[in-house]
């Protein structure tokens, strides 16, 4: 018990300070970007650029916040659910990990949604036009890549199988 504790401190922590990089970079965005031309880190490969995004990835949903809100709010609590439930041990931290990730930047952008009313995106990577993106994005995408990988190459099906089946506690198989 005292070791979940501790981890759970410890996720909690990891969890916030994600969440404060990635809302750092955004009130970086804010007071050096907006309003003011591209500024060209790489030329013609990747620029930060202020861009207040109304929807979700690839700018679909456009202006539907209320639904966004509500999407993020309800896939976070499955997520936390699925984090809290996942069983001990090392075999087990690659996922937390991949999960924390997902959190971190579904929070952040819930973040922004829920105080601007638009996430803040600034960085664009220029050779295949891609949408603009934000540290929160990062994290959603290398938790999901990784993820992926996971459950792919790493994880046995037995394992997965115990993992997607919803049980109570007191169930008894």
């Amino acid at each position: 018990m005292k070791n979940r504790k501790r981890n759970l401190l410890l996720s909690f922590i990891a969890l916030c300070s994600l969440i404060l990089a990635d809302q750092y970079t955004k009130l970086l965005a804010i007071a050096h970007l907006k309003g003011q031309s591209s500024f060209v880190i790489i030329n013609r490969v990747l620029e930060f650029s202020y861009l207040e995004n109304t929807g979700a990835a690839f700018s679909s949903f456009m202006g539907k916040q209320t639904f966004l809100i509500v999407l993020t709010t309800l896939v976070t609590l499955l997520l936390l659910w699925k984090y809290l439930t996942l069983p001990e041990g090392k075999h087990f931290v690659p996922m937390r990990l991949c999960v924390l990730f997902i959190l971190s930047g579904a929070l952040g952008n819930l973040i922004d949604r829920v105080s601007r009313n638009y996430v803040v995106d600034f960085i664009y990577f220029v050779p295949i036009n891609f949408p603009k993106f934000n540290v929160a994005d990062i994290y959603i995408t290398v938790g999901v890549a990784v993820l992926c990988i996971l459950l792919f190459f790493y994880y046995k099906d037995e394992e997965l199988e115990t993992l997607f089946t919803i049980r109570s506690k007191h169930s008894h198989d």
